[in-house]
């Protein structure tokens, strides 16, 4: 029986009048695939017309096209103001996105304008075909991206567990969030790549010593207390019996929130399906979703709805000075 699948000719088989030449499909060793937007393009090209904001952004993509090179990846394709590239390794992804933000923030504002970009990545395996990349890795990077704000670096924690341990001293956890498609939530985190009054960059920073600090919790309704301390640096509250801190409100989050200690510092971590309520000692009551907040002095905590309701159900922060 004569062969009618195009993709089944022998390598070098010369295929008949009528039938497609076979594309090959390679399947990648993991690479990371990366995707770095300029933000706020359509507001460039209102502010400064279209040939200057152009100029503006193809000034931005052939920077980043550059540092992909850098960094031994290539470039996959530019969309608009956004360019998708693939890096051999999780940690060529971590320098490359670090990179890029430092590269960009140092070109000079055009019409007192200054321009950045958000990035997300990921590690994992891909397909190949024709130049491009596709798969769920893709997709994964693509999310990541899309939850960078501007001058941020947005990953996935399994990407996390791939890099060297140096550069993981650069990254913070921020959420665990459902991804459609996906049985588990799939942890998400942050590279910190400028200093600042409260983070430093770290890629090539080393650890340093950090002086002692405790934050006290005390549940309005249990009396329990305890300390988050660098002997306990993260404290899980929730309605799930396995946490640290137990929540019985109906309106909590199995893991609601959790509270972690880095450096000198205490962060609080939103998780949770209907958000955490903060007050703070003589501020405004915030709502936290999929969102942390730096704690300070002395506050409250709800979960799922605010610390003032009558007979409302919180946890007490104090830290001492």
């Amino acid at each position: 029986m004569a062969n009618t699948d195009p993709n089944h000719f022998a390598p070098g088989e010369t295929v008949p009048a009528g039938f497609a030449t076979p594309v090959p499909v390679r399947f990648a060793t993991s690479v990371t695939v990366l995707f770095a937007d300029v933000v706020g393009s359509t507001r460039l090209y209102d502010t400064l017309g279209d040939a200057a904001a152009k100029r503006m952004i193809d000034e931005c993509l052939a920077v980043l096209q550059g540092v992909v090179q850098q960094y031994g990846g290539r470039v996959v394709k530019t969309i608009g103001d956004e360019i998708m590239c693939v890096l051999p390794s999780a940690d060529s992804g971590c320098l490359a996105a670090t990179d890029m933000h430092h590269k960009i923030a140092a070109l000079p504002p055009v019409s007192q304008v200054k321009r950045s970009v958000r990035i997300g990545f990921h590690f994992g395996p891909v397909i190949e075909e024709n130049n491009d990349v596709f798969g769920d890795t893709v997709n994964m990077a693509a999310r990541m991206a899309g939850l960078a704000k501007s001058m941020q670096i947005i990953t996935t924690g399994t990407t996390v567990a791939g890099m060297s341990p140096m550069l993981q001293l650069s990254t913070r956890n921020i959420a665990a969030l459902s991804i459609k498609g996906k049985g588990d939530e799939v942890g998400i985190s942050e590279v910190i790549w400028q200093g600042g009054e409260e983070l430093t960059m770290t890629t090539s920073a080393r650890a340093v010593a950090s002086k002692a600090v405790s934050l006290r919790l005390e549940h309005s309704g249990q009396g329990r207390v305890w300390a988050v301390d660098h002997a306990h640096p993260s404290f899980v509250l929730g309605r799930d019996a396995q946490c640290d801190v137990v929540i019985a409100d109906r309106n909590a989050s199995r893991q609601h929130a959790r509270i972690e200690c880095r450096r000198d510092k205490f962060f609080l971590v939103d998780q949770s399906t209907n958000g955490t309520f903060v007050a703070m000692a003589n501020g405004a009551e915030v709502l936290l979703r999929r969102e942390e907040i730096m704690l300070r002095g002395a506050g409250r905590i709800g979960f799922g709805h605010s610390v003032d309701l009558p007979d409302a159900e919180y946890v007490s922060f104090t830290i001492p000075l």
